[in-house]
């Protein structure tokens, strides 16, 4: 088993940041796997360049090995060794919204990646972590850095270092430790058609909405996010993602009719001797009666409540719950990337009332 080392790096800044998170950047050049935060969730990094550490990962996590890795870089220029020519439009979105949770899906220049990256494709996922720790040990790692989150392939992803050792402790090298996450959902993932065309393979940081205003000449896909036939283009297309140990079911309709209809279901879950969770907003959360409710806060904010979903979805876990209804949210804003992880973790069961 591996040693996981953990670097508390919180409220450090400067020399002293950097100083305590040399031994990681170390490990990462050297073949090692690094789970550090960003804005999104917590990623396990490797060079991107080795195959043999990028297929630690694989290993870690159980992950299947045609689920290509999204590569995290510190500066543009790094693009030139990584990629081929690519469109002013992806330029003009770089400029907009990196750093941040924006992937690109790029074509990448033959050789410059592990194929274990690509999944055998010919583009890869790249984007610039909107985070100054995830930054700074990118800069002095000096390589680019495969990272998909840092848990179980299938569980919730971690927004804290306790999530990434609850999963990865004796798997990974270590962990740098900067609290929690900010966003909480990963990273919005598109490719691009030329100037003029957007296509979003996973809802995240970047709202459709946001994408629109940046780039209001283009026209957008966001139609695209059943699950494939084929090899997925980007992670979280192909697999069931993010789910909790219990069974969950997304129920969707009028408010009043969810609350109704969880309600009983959880009444005859509880007769059945079931241990029951609801994830709920705050709006009706006094309305059930269950083992464990938790609140993603008020639904005027679905911002908050992307940020604390992944840590629910672990306390239901603690909790033991073997059977947890959720209600749905709007699919405005964030809201879009917050049903499709919901969709995602409940594998698609969803009730419609």
């Amino acid at each position: 088993m591996t040693i996981t080392n953990v670097w508390r790096v919180k409220q450090a800044g400067g020399e002293q940041l950097g100083s305590k998170l040399s031994e990681a950047a170390r490990q990462l050049r050297e073949g090692g796997l690094i789970a550090f935060p960003t804005e999104t969730v917590y990623g396990l990094g490797a060079d991107a360049r080795s195959t043999a550490a990028v297929g630690r990962i694989f290993a870690a996590k159980g992950r299947p090995s045609d689920n290509p890795l999204i590569v995290h870089i510190a500066h543009r220029k790094q693009l030139d060794e990584l990629v081929l020519p690519y469109p002013q439009l992806a330029a003009a979105l770089m400029d907009r919204f990196w750093p941040g949770p924006l992937t690109i899906v790029l074509p990448v220049r033959a050789g410059a990646l592990s194929p274990l990256v690509t999944a055998g494709l010919s583009t890869v996922g790249i984007r610039m972590p909107d985070h100054r720790t995830a930054l700074a040990l990118l800069v002095q790692a000096g390589c680019p850095v495969a990272a998909p989150s840092a848990n179980r392939s299938g569980r919730p992803s971690p927004t804290l270092a306790e999530h990434v050792l609850e999963d990865l402790d004796g798997r990974i090298d270590g962990v740098v430790d900067d609290g929690p996450t900010g966003v909480g959902l990963e990273s919005t993932v598109i490719e691009l058609d030329g100037d003029y065309g957007i296509r979003i393979l996973r809802p995240g940081g970047i709202t459709l909405e946001a994408l629109q205003q940046a780039a209001p000449g283009a026209a957008i896909d966001s139609a695209s996010l059943e699950e494939p036939e084929a090899a997925p283009r980007s992670p979280g297309m192909k697999y069931t993602h993010y789910a909790p140990q219990g069974e969950l079911e997304l129920v969707q309709g009028d408010p009043e009719a969810v609350a109704a209809y969880i309600q009983g279901q959880v009444e005859a879950a509880r007769m059945r001797g079931e241990v029951t969770g609801v994830l709920a907003f705050e709006e009706r959360l006094a309305r059930y009666e269950a083992d464990c409710v938790l609140s993603l806060g008020s639904e005027a904010d679905l911002g908050a409540a992307a940020h604390l979903l992944y840590a629910a979805l672990r306390e239901f876990d603690g909790a033991g719950a073997q059977r947890i209804w959720a209600e749905a949210s709007s699919g405005q804003g964030i809201g879009a990337a917050l049903m499709n992880r919901l969709a995602k973790a409940a594998g698609n069961r969803i009730i419609r009332v």
